[in-house]
């Protein structure tokens, strides 16, 4: 899919959905957000902001004027899914910023989630912009079971904490799809390879492991990951089970390196070194090493905050 590129998702019983690629740290097959053409049309997830002109064209693209938008929705905080949030605000006056209550204040005033996210993604903060404020009476703030009511189409909310505690996932019951935010990792469908995602500061591998069986339970047959597309799947229990070792693993391998070096900072050195060479050619080199580099970072936390 190239970036910019708008598609109709077809997959499953969706209907009305569109998605398009928001080209994230100049890379294609990455960063998704939908654009749902409902009664009260709706856009899920973001980007970081830097391409949010490609949204806007795929509102036009799909017939959704911007004064027609009513729903800006993102799963979590993270400025890879909110950091659009308030351009898409502002270009489009009659849309709320819907997010789970924990994340709401800092989409209102955002220094904070700017420091954290400059100190999670290191050099990669150059493909980001800092994001426009969003006015306080413009954004609702969202419990686990509130429902997004569009119409024809409702969103159902779950928390999904083990990502980060301001992360929920969004059930469709219409389609029978599910939007997954970070919860169900990242899948990389022009190698159909799902992969970990393990950022600083707040990841916590039980509570990811808990999410996947919120996710179970509601048993979805497609998955719409923000990192990357639609995905029908005919067995969730055995998909969900899959990632589940992803992630397990992945922390064992963190921990194996941790206990065989000397500092935190080679460990890091060495597993960004080590990448699949399917997901460098995917993604090229810099975002895939970058990428391993932060998820390696947050499992150390998370190992840290094991030990005390």
């Amino acid at each position: 899919m190239d970036i910019g590129a708008v598609r109709e998702v077809t997959v499953g019983d969706c209907a009305d959905l569109f998605s398009v690629d928001t080209g994230m740290y100049g890379t294609s097959e990455y960063g998704a957000a939908y654009i749902l053409d409902a009664e009260r049309p709706a856009i899920v997830e973001t980007g970081i902001g830097t391409n949010h002109e490609y949204i806007l064209d795929a509102l036009e693209t799909v017939g959704i004027d911007r004064p027609d938008l009513e729903a800006i929705v993102v799963t979590h905080i993270h400025l890879d899914h909110a950091g659009g949030a308030g351009f898409l605000a502002e270009a489009c006056p009659n849309a709320d910023v819907y997010v789970h209550h924990v994340g709401a204040p800092h989409l209102v005033e955002p220094e904070r989630l700017v420091a954290s996210t400059k100190a999670a993604v290191g050099d990669q903060w150059e493909f980001y912009t800092d994001p426009l404020p969003i006015p306080e009476g413009r954004v609702v703030e969202l419990e686990d079971g509130d429902v997004i009511d569009l119409g024809n189409y409702t969103l159902r909310t779950h928390e999904a904490p083990g990502h980060a505690p301001h992360q929920v996932v969004f059930e469709v019951p219409e389609m029978d799809a599910l939007f997954t935010g970070d919860a169900a990792g990242i899948w990389i469908p022009s190698i159909e390879r799902i992969r970990e995602t393990s950022p600083p500061a707040q990841f916590n591998l039980e509570g990811c492991l808990a999410d996947l069986g919120t996710i179970r339970e509601l048993d979805p047959s497609v998955l719409l990951y923000t990192h990357f597309g639609p995905r029908e799947i005919d067995d969730v229990d055995t998909a969900l089970e899959t990632y589940g070792d992803v992630l397990s693993e992945w922390v064992d391998k963190v921990e194996t390196a941790r206990a065989e070096r000397d500092d935190d900072v080679a460990v890091v050195e060495a597993l960004s070194r080590d990448v699949d060479p399917d997901i460098v050619e995917t993604w090229g080199e810099r975002k895939a090493r970058a990428e391993t580099a932060m998820n390696v970072r947050g499992v150390l936390g998370y190992l840290d905050w094991k030990e005390q």
